[in-house]
């Protein structure tokens, strides 16, 4: 999961899908970075902490980091918040298989309009924020595990 900074967007949607895999009882490892390094080492927005917990998702412990060229090759799947976030990922990519993996978090619940979550830090809106991204992580989930079955 990949925000700018890391510490409202991405651990947000890090805490859903570790939520869903758990709920599901997958075998999936879920990570997020930042693709600036504004905060790295800093734990999330506590507005992002407070808005999780109130869906009994602890983000507390998630610590802020930049996103690495070895994320691209670790991973099966970079999911991205907003198209500058998405563009930024795939300048990083050494290959087009490091680029298939770069999507947007939002095409999973609206397909092919490539809309952003919107990055609540200075606007507010956390509840709204999460929302989105709870109903994406959810169509993610059920769109990769059927791809498996």
């Amino acid at each position: 999961m990949v925000c700018l900074g890391n510490i409202c967007r991405s651990p947000m949607a890090h805490g859903v899908l570790q939520s869903e895999i758990d709920k599901r009882k997958l075998n999936w490892e879920v990570d997020s970075a930042g693709t600036s390094a504004f905060h790295r080492g800093d734990a999330p927005d506590r507005r992002a902490i407070e808005t999780a917990m109130i869906h009994s998702i602890d983000i507390s412990d998630q610590r802020s980091r930049l996103l690495v060229s070895q994320d691209l090759k670790e991973y099966d799947v970079i999911v991205t918040m907003d198209t500058n976030n998405y563009n930024n990922t795939l300048k990083m990519a050494e290959n087009a298989d490091e680029k298939s993996k770069v999507k947007l978090l939002l095409n999973y619940s609206h397909p092919g309009e490539n809309r952003a979550v919107p990055d609540p830090y200075y606007s507010g809106g956390f509840d709204y924020v999460y929302a989105l991204i709870q109903e994406a992580v959810v169509a993610m989930v059920d769109s990769l595990t059927k791809d498996k079955e």
